[in-house]
């Protein structure tokens, strides 16, 4: 059984790092972006590359916050499986570090401390003009475009298309996978660069990689699992 050999890996290794994408995400009901039930293979009046991007937002603000309240609510969603076992097993000491491609703030609801988040969160927004800070409750619960008291539009702390990754968000991450001696890395296609460009820093002991789907990087692995993540998770527990 490949999660009996996942497991012995874990027993094995003192330094795990987890690197997820929206896969990780799915089994708590948030839809991902690339999959046929996905948010880019729906329809809208604008392609969602183009809603998400820097230019549509400062362009088309009232239309980007439509589109994002309606799609990117991540406040009525719990954490699953997988973000309770990582918690865990961060609490056990063995892991020591998530980086994650989502948004949605679910690691740190789980109880997970140290996470890296490559594309920002949808529970951080700040004002543009005077950089108060200002919840998700108060952004999704406005009306249009939400404004500061100062009256600045408000824009979520995440990455838009056309927007640089924070560098420091991304050097600590590098750190983390440079020096773990396991990898695990589940949830993602590892098709959006830069983030998928992370994974050459690892010069550890195990790369495993669980996803529904084959990726690119399966071959370089040394555990490779094509199966659904709650699953495999649900067996690390037992």
């Amino acid at each position: 059984m490949k999660t009996d050999e996942l497991k012995k890996m874990i027993k094995e290794c003192h330094n795990i790092v987890f690197f997820g994408g929206a896969g990780v995400s799915t089994e708590s009901g948030i839809p991902d972006f690339r999959s046929k039930d996905g948010l880019y293979n729906q329809k809208y009046d604008y392609p969602p590359e183009e809603i998400l991007s820097h230019t549509f937002f400062m362009n088309n603000t009232l239309k980007f916050f439509k589109f994002y309240k309606d799609k990117l609510n991540t406040l009525k969603y719990e954490p699953n499986i997988t973000h309770k076992v990582l918690t865990e097993l961060e609490k056990s000491g063995k892991l020591k570090a998530i980086i994650t491609q989502n948004i949605d703030g679910l690691h740190q609801k789980a109880g997970s401390k140290k996470v890296y988040e490559l594309h920002g969160s949808t529970l951080r927004n700040y004002c543009m003009k005077c950089h108060k800070f200002y919840d998700a409750t108060y952004v999704f619960n406005s009306k249009g475009i939400p404004k500061c008291s100062c009256g600045g539009t408000i824009k979520p702390d995440v990455v838009l298309y056309e927007e640089a990754l924070d560098e420091e968000t991304v050097s600590q991450a590098i750190h983390a996978i440079n020096k773990c001696d396991m990898l695990i890395v589940a949830g993602t296609s590892l098709t959006v660069y830069p983030a998928s460009g992370l994974i050459r820093y690892f010069n550890g002991k195990y790369l495993v990689l669980i996803n529904k789907d084959k990726t690119d990087y399966d071959d370089m692995a040394d555990l490779v699992i094509h199966d659904s993540l709650g699953k495999v998770m649900k067996n690390i527990l037992e």
